[in-house]
């Protein structure tokens, strides 16, 4: 099922693409070999896009991923309460701060940044887009340097609606078929599938994802594609 599962996230339907065109370089994993972690705390995320719940939105998508790669991922919300009851609760002063020194509140071996570049809807000519765009940096807790990061986009439009039939009838029909779509689409668009999809292709991705954790049977063994 797991496979299963990992095979669904990394495919592309229709209407959904990932920005890159061709397959990206090989990841320098020197250093994340070199400091081996184990654990990993999951910061509040920078948000620059206009969406005030986008951050919370994308925290309820990431641990997953990442435990199921294999690796002790603190509960978000309850570093998220820490971090504010200790004056963090503001992202952008977490993301600009010292990752030691939050490592060594939780004990923690790394430090998960991420940036929400856009989280969004747009409308135009009978489609809305959705959109989002995550910037990934893992940083280690013992010297502050970054271990892994990563980029990924994923936009999503509904298919339009088949106008080959009907006559002037059906062509009509169907624009409004597509305007309703991309209007329901506006008011309440659905970003998680998009983020969940973002995060299997970022964390598991073979040569620029994240090499398998201790909690892995893969553990060790994949040195070849990581």
């Amino acid at each position: 099922m797991r496979n299963l599962f990992l095979l669904c996230c990394l495919a592309l339907p229709l209407g959904l693409s990932g920005c890159a065109t061709a397959p990206p370089p090989h990841a320098d994993y020197s250093q994340f070999r070199s400091e081996n972690p184990h654990s990993i705390l999951v910061v509040p995320v920078t948000n620059k896009s206009v969406d005030v719940d986008a951050p919370n939105d994308f925290l309820s998508t990431i641990s997953i991923p990442l435990a199921e790669r294999g690796y002790y991922v603190f509960p978000v919300n309850a570093v998220k309460n820490t971090l504010a009851e200790n004056g963090l609760s503001d992202a952008d002063l977490v993301s600009s701060g010292d990752p030691r020194r939050l490592a060594e509140l939780f004990g923690a071996d790394a430090v998960l940044y991420t940036s929400i570049e856009r989280w969004d809807a747009r409308y135009a000519v009978l489609s809305t887009t959705v959109t989002v765009d995550l910037t990934y940096t893992l940083k280690s807790g013992r010297t502050g340097k970054t271990l892994w990061s990563n980029h990924q986009v994923f936009v999503y439009s509904p298919q339009a609606s088949n106008n080959s039939g009907g006559g002037l009838g059906g062509l009509i029909a169907s624009l409004v078929i597509d305007a309703v779509q991309a209007a329901a689409t506006k008011a309440n668009p659905d970003y998680l599938p998009l983020a969940r999809q973002a995060n299997a292709n970022a964390i598991y991705r073979v040569g620029t994802g994240l090499p398998a954790g201790p909690y892995d049977g893969l553990y060790g063994k994949d040195g070849a594609n990581f």
